[in-house]
């Protein structure tokens, strides 16, 4: 190499010779099986640890995503409670609430364990919501969910709404008789007897979420608060508003409109731990696999040293001829960053291809292993959820890259500190 071509190399970083050099170092050689071996690991290492690392985090933030989006559907992002006084006045506050602006509903609720029964199982513990017939056709999540029959006969307090896990476990079908036992019943002379009291179903609905299918019976709200002892009462008032992130600014709005003594919670203090717990997980798992990433990265180092090794004495001609030290980290620089980037690329499209795919590939699991894979009875959710977000996958190439590129500093530094004297004094 001339002196002309070296000092080209100087000013231009990165220039065609370097890159040259850089690739026939990457290409796999019949004596230098070894290293090639060790390049390829390290490529699919990283590609696994990033397409693992997306897939995880996704499916992680569709578990969160569909839970809030569920628990939020089905309960109000604020619940007013009354204070000194019965809720009496039920119908008054919740329009004076409602009146809120960003207020998307205000709903009485009564609510009580019972027992229910069908024509099939031992029966079952459940949640008696009583809710106006207006304000569940304004829950989205449950009107525009049902499975079986609609709201009319619910509209006209003729029978009652219950979750698909419910109706399959009791082996009740649309049309047919719950019958519900609840222990706060009738006062007589004898004591307090078991209120007893069958009611048709009108609809079935499904939410995707277990807990909420297999034990919610929605009952209008009159009759709920006959068949619970609170006739002309309401327990609370839940309050779903446009902006649930945003529940701080309704509380004094709601206080002022309510015009009487209440109690304010919102969904982040009834569901702190439960949320808490999953962002703990969360941030757990993605340095748990981050590791993979690492080792990885590991790997690079080691296959780079044991070229730098191989490539002694190309390394010491190459100076010879005029490279500089700069020059020679450079190419090897290239030759390790090339299996990094091409790595993370790799494990960019195959992440992205398994979110994409990711309930399809749940279910051939399943099938070919005979068992439930992410069971509903276990995880809440009927269907496993992956929602990417690109900041947080943004994150996740960029870290891959930066130990990549870190991993072949030092057998590039290597590369360039070997003494061309001594690489050919035995040659």
């Amino acid at each position: 190499m001339s002196e002309t071509t070296a000092a080209k190399g100087d000013t231009k970083p990165f220039s065609y010779f370097e890159r040259l050099v850089a690739w026939r170092y990457l290409r796999s050689r019949r004596k230098e099986a070894v290293v090639s071996v060790i390049a390829a690991i390290s490529f699919f290492g990283i590609m696994l640890g990033v397409a693992t690392l997306i897939v995880v985090m996704a499916v992680m933030n569709g578990f969160r995503t569909e839970l809030l989006t569920r628990i939020l559907g089905v309960n109000g992002h604020l619940v007013v409670q009354p204070i000194e006084m019965p809720l009496s006045d039920y119908d008054s506050v919740a329009e004076r609430i409602s009146g809120v602006r960003g207020v998307r509903l205000a709903a009485p609720l009564v609510q009580g364990q019972a027992l229910a029964s069908g024509r099939s199982g031992a029966g079952t513990g459940a949640l008696i919501r009583g809710v106006r017939p207006d304000d569940l056709s304004a829950m989205t999540l449950i009107s525009e969910n049902v499975r079986h029959g609609s709201l009319v006969g619910f509209a006209t307090g003729e029978g009652v709404v219950i979750g698909s896990r419910l109706a399959q476990a009791l082996g009740i079908t649309l049309g047919d008789l719950i019958t519900l036992f609840s222990p706060e019943g009738d006062v007589t002379p004898f004591g307090t007897t078991p209120r007893v009291k069958s009611y048709p179903v009108t609809a079935i609905f499904e939410i995707g979420m277990s807990e909420y299918d297999a034990s919610i019976i929605y009952m209008p709200l009159e009759e709920a608060q006959l068949y619970l002892n609170t006739e002309g009462l309401a327990q609370l008032i839940e309050v779903f508003v446009d902006d649930p992130d945003g529940v701080d600014a309704y509380r004094p709005l709601i206080e002022e409109a309510a015009q009487r003594p209440v109690a304010i919670s919102d969904w982040r203090q009834r569901n702190q731990a439960f949320f808490s717990a999953l962002q703990v997980e969360r941030n757990v798992m993605f340095m748990i696999l981050t590791m993979i990433v690492l080792v990885a990265a590991l790997n690079i180092i080691s296959g780079m040293i044991m070229l730098v090794k191989d490539k002694g004495h190309d390394i010491a001609i190459l100076r010879t001829m005029g490279a500089t030290s700069g020059s020679i980290m450079r190419i090897f620089l290239m030759a390790g960053a090339t299996i990094g980037f091409a790595g993370t690329l790799a494990g960019f499209a195959l992440g992205t291809l398994l979110c994409l795919n990711v309930e399809s590939i749940r279910q051939f699991f399943s099938w070919l292993s005979g068992t439930t894979i992410f069971n509903p009875e276990v995880y809440f959710l009927s269907q496993l959820p992956a929602e990417m977000e690109t900041g947080e996958t943004l994150s996740v190439v960029l870290m891959a890259l930066t130990l990549s590129f870190l991993a072949t500093l030092l057998p590039a530094w290597r590369a360039s500190r070997l003494d061309p004297v001594e690489a050919l004094r035995y040659e």
